[in-house]
This record gives C-alpha cells, structure tokens and sequence, in this order.
C-alpha cells in the first residue's frame, strides 16, 4: 500500500488564533472517526503566526472519492461551519479549494 503524503497551508485570522487552537486541543470524535474512515492518518496542523500548516498520510486507493466522503459528512460540514471563518485562504489558492496543497520537494524515510 502507498502512502500519499499531503501537505497543505491556509491562513489564520489572527482574532481567532486562540479559539482555533482551542477547539483543536479536542476535536469532536465524529470527525476524527470520518478522518480514519476515508484513509487518513498521521493528520497534524501546525501555526506560524498567522499561517496553518497541515500535513496528512492517504493510505486509500481514491484520494477523490475519500475526500468527498468526508465533505459529504453532516458532522464534518458542522465542524468547517465553525472553523471555515476563522482562515483566510493563501492568495495562490485554485477556485474551489480552501487550502493550498504545496509540492513535496524532499522526503527521507
């Protein structure tokens, strides 16, 4: 099995760092339970001052279809309802993405 890794960068605004950080220190057990059921593991996000950085490990067969599983989920849907106005997506950013998915340029295993 491959493992695709993913990292990604979104901005933060900076009124709502301390809340952002907050709800992440317990993410609701629906989301994470979905996070697993579509083949992610290894999901960190990262701060620097105003940016997030997030990095995750597809193991799946169909990156696409997992991640629409996941945009499809209603407690999913809640939770980006909450953090969604809290980031300011990177200007570089695709129409209909959210966060900018960057290139890996090195990995040692």
């Amino acid at each position: 099995m491959a493992i695709k890794r993913i990292a990604q960068v979104v901005g933060i605004k900076p009124k709502d760092i301390a809340e952002y950080e907050r709800i992440h220190e317990e993410v609701w057990p629906s989301v994470l339970t979905m996070l697993k059921k579509a083949n992610v593991q290894n999901f960190s996000i990262y701060r620097y001052e105003h940016l997030l950085f997030a990095y995750m490990e597809y193991t799946g067969n169909d990156y696409e279809a997992d991640m629409a599983l996941i945009a499809a989920d209603p407690e999913t849907q809640r939770w980006w309802e909450i953090t969604g106005p809290m980031q300011n997506p990177v200007p570089e950013v695709e129409d209909g993405q959210w966060w900018l998915t960057i290139p890996e340029k090195f990995h040692l295993d």
